[in-house]
């Protein structure tokens, strides 16, 4: 697989007089590339702050989010083989061998900050053998790098990266199971101009990428008591009582402001919402009911228990979720993006509208962005700031 004939390494320069746009300060991507990936071709998603992926059973929505997460987790510096467990999987249907026998697919991004639009395209092969077999990534059209596989019976792909020195391109090899965007760093000195705007723009993609917490909560693994731990939420919420023992004890501020969203989204009164140690080095949630009753987690429906967890996760923030963050990054600049696949399943309307209600106004200041995918659509009309993609799995 290759990827299409990239433009010229030449720089283009704004136009005479023109000034440079304002640009975000906090990297976050604004579409998702789905060239050929699954049952997606030539398909381009657009990234909002509150985005809500609809459309039939089967139409392509879990998928989507399955590109977003991986390639959040290659600008993490995953390996390709830790990414895709199944890659056969994320081959288009109908895609037929090559001379070669291989097969593959493709998907991308474009991630807004103050670099500008910077895109990024990336060419898996499947088969034979998995590897990253093409790159790309540019910025107002100039190319920073890119890697075609140019000796198949080497794990490594011919990489060149801009320069704008004595040299225009500095060429070399990068592995083969990696992202090679997320290696600049080790590679590209930043001694002149035009190697130090490959490493921001690569740092733009890094960190838009790396700050992304993909959530589905599992109530049936919510409501065993668990060890106190990190305090970092697993991505099926498995963990949750631990994490409420340290936003209890560490931000009263957002444990109320949760306690609040659960007298929404739970059947009878709610004064509180504990993290009781049970002595043996683990942790257990409760509900106060405030009349001296205290109710398990396991009592409660499956819809209160996803309302909670999805609650956590809109109002905790980059601090206590499970991403890989660059430390390098003041929280201030980051962006944190949830992907929830299934979103609404088992919530009732009243949840679902009170969840929705919530993410609004957390996506409103800026440092938390949703990515939900949802069954049906009908019942988020009126919320303001929610934007909607309808797809169809064409």
């Amino acid at each position: 697989m290759t990827l299409p004939q990239p433009p010229s390494l030449s720089e283009i320069p704004h136009a005479p007089g023109a000034s440079a746009p304002r640009r975000p300060l906090r990297p976050h991507l604004t579409e998702l590339v789905l060239s050929a990936f699954a049952r997606h071709r030539r398909v381009t998603v657009p990234l909002g702050p509150l985005m809500l992926l609809a459309g039939a059973s089967g139409s392509g929505k879990s998928s989507a989010l399955r590109a977003y997460e991986a390639l959040a987790r290659l600008g993490g510096g995953a390996e390709v083989g830790e990414v895709f467990r199944d890659p056969g999987a994320c081959v288009p249907e109908g895609a037929r061998r090559d001379a070669q026998r291989r097969r593959g697919f493709r998907i991308g991004c474009v991630a807004d900050g103050p670099e500008g639009l910077v895109r990024l395209e990336v060419a898996v092969q499947a088969e034979p053998a998995l590897r990253i077999v093409g790159e790309r990534l540019t910025v107002d059209g100039l190319v920073l790098l890119e890697t075609a596989l140019r000796e198949p019976r080497r794990r490594v792909v011919q990489a060149s990266w801009h320069s704008a020195g004595t040299t225009p391109v500095t060429c070399g090899h990068l592995p083969d199971d990696r992202l090679g965007t997320a290696l600049l760093p080790l590679r590209v000195a930043g001694t002149t101009p035009g190697q130090r705007r490959v490493l921001a723009a690569a740092e733009q993609m890094v960190v838009a990428l790396r700050s992304v917490f993909a959530c589905d909560p599992r109530p049936e693994r919510m409501t065993a008591p668990v060890p106190t731990g990190t305090g970092r939420l697993l991505g099926g919420c498995d963990n949750l009582a631990a994490v409420l023992w340290r936003t209890r004890t560490e931000c009263g501020r957002r444990h109320a402001l949760l306690v609040d969203a659960l007298r929404t989204g739970c059947a009878g009164p709610v004064a509180d919402l504990l993290a009781e140690p049970c002595g043996d080095g683990r942790v257990r949630a409760l509900l106060d009911r405030g009349d001296g009753t205290r109710t398990e987690l396991g009592r409660l429906g499956d819809g209160e228990l996803r309302h909670l967890a999805l609650a956590l996760v809109l109002l905790t923030g980059p601090g206590v979720l499970e991403v890989d963050a660059p430390g390098e990054v003041p929280d201030a600049l980051r962006t944190l993006t949830v992907l929830a696949d299934n979103l609404d399943r088992g919530l009732d309307p009243r949840q679902r509208t009170a969840l929705l209600e919530l993410a609004a106004r957390m996506c409103e200041r800026g440092h938390i962005r949703l990515v939900g995918a949802v069954s049906e659509v009908s019942w988020a009309a009126g919320i303001d700031g929610v934007t909607v993609v309808h797809l169809d799995g064409d």
